[in-house]
């Protein structure tokens, strides 16, 4: 590797740490997804908090939190969340 591309590595590194502070980087492309309704998601399925919670594997406090906008669903829950928001019977179906 030479000095040209160490460099070039050396700022991509940087970038990357002023990106996850949150700072503006040329260049890099951000996509925002909107924040579930983890409430209206819910009430589309007719299901308690209970049930819920438990067909998508997280505790009901947890889901309080969520629907409350104290916590931000992350990941896998969150992605979850979406295709539940896509088809309420999602979560029936891989439970039967």
């Amino acid at each position: 590797m030479d000095d040209k591309q160490f460099e070039e590595l050396l700022q991509s590194v940087r970038d990357m740490g002023s990106h996850m502070d949150g700072k503006v980087v040329a260049g890099a492309k951000v996509h925002e997804f909107p924040e579930p309704d983890v409430k209206a998601i819910r009430e589309r399925t007719g299901l308690s908090q209970s049930r819920f919670a438990y067909l998508i594997g997280v505790k009901p406090k947890t889901l309080q939190n969520w629907e409350q906008h104290r916590v931000r669903p992350t990941g896998p829950a969150r992605a979850l969340l979406k295709i539940v928001q896509a088809n309420p019977n999602a979560l029936l179906m891989l439970h039967t």
